[in-house]
């Protein structure tokens, strides 16, 4: 049993587990919330919600507005710091890398930007071979890596847009998606659809019999802090939606991220060039 599991088993304070999740409800609501929405977002009854309410505003954790709707207040902030500062955006993407090797047995990497190019922070192999000459310290291109592209889809539109015009412009090999060739204006719309998914896979567009998936984890600014990506030959690992391998990237990404910044991160607007 996991350590998740068995903290689950474990009996605690019924009273305590739904005031928690009171306050976590009213910090996942966009702005301030009344009694009779958070009471159906709660599904419990509007005299036995103010009870928590009464509680939660004496200790400071929520304040009741002139117009009757509550929202977090002082003690909440605190304490939401006060855990932003113990937090190591890169020891938590190492902690869910080892959960997916451990999972699924597939070839495990972390990624940062170091600047210019992802540098890669963490590797672990599976325990079927895979022929890749990369490995960890191993510096990787944003035009032909999947971890490369994510990054490069959340830089700031100028930046992003002079280094995929100088890439362009050199006698390079010209990126690939799904095995062929794209052309600039083409590799621009990836880019796009890349920064509003949240997710690039490459079907041995770069690495022979290889398929790459790859996710990025956000830093509460909303920058990418880290990418996760896994690797396998491409007989055994599908990259469509419905692959196990996608899907298990994506919610380790998206845990990640609420994790380090306690909530979800949102699509993000595209740009045009």
């Amino acid at each position: 049993m996991d350590d998740d599991k068995a903290i689950a088993t474990r009996k605690g304070i019924g009273s305590l587990e739904l005031g928690l999740e009171v306050l976590e409800l009213i910090s996942e609501h966009s702005g301030p919330i009344s009694l009779t929405k958070l009471s159906e977002l709660a599904e419990m009854s509007p005299s036995r919600l103010h009870k928590y309410l009464v509680s939660l505003t004496k200790l400071g954790y929520v304040s009741q507005l002139d117009n009757a709707k509550y929202m977090l207040s002082n003690s909440s902030i605190r304490l939401g710091m006060s855990a932003l500062k113990h937090s190591n955006p890169v020891q938590v993407a190492f902690e869910y890398a080892d959960k997916l090797h451990q999972e699924l047995d597939k070839t495990i990497t972390v990624t940062i930007w170091n600047g210019d190019v992802p540098l890669v922070i963490k590797w672990l192999d599976s325990s079927h071979f895979l022929a890749v000459n990369i490995r960890l310290g191993s510096e990787l291109s944003p035009f032909t890596s999947a971890a490369g592209r994510i990054f490069l889809s959340h830089l700031p539109k100028l930046r992003c847009k002079a280094l995929v015009e100088h890439y362009y412009d050199s006698p390079a090999p010209m990126p690939r998606y799904m095995g062929k060739p794209i052309k600039k204006a083409v590799f621009y719309e990836l880019l796009e659809d890349i920064k509003q998914s949240n997710l690039c896979c490459f079907k041995e567009d770069f690495l022979p019999d290889i398929n790459v998936v790859s996710a990025p984890i956000f830093s509460l600014d909303g920058s990418v802090s880290t990418v996760i990506s896994l690797l396998g030959n491409s007989k055994e690992t599908p990259v469509n939606a419905k692959s196990i391998y996608v899907q298990a990237v994506q919610k380790a990404s998206v845990e990640a991220t609420r994790k380090i910044s306690g909530q979800l991160r949102a699509t993000s607007e595209c740009y045009s060039f």
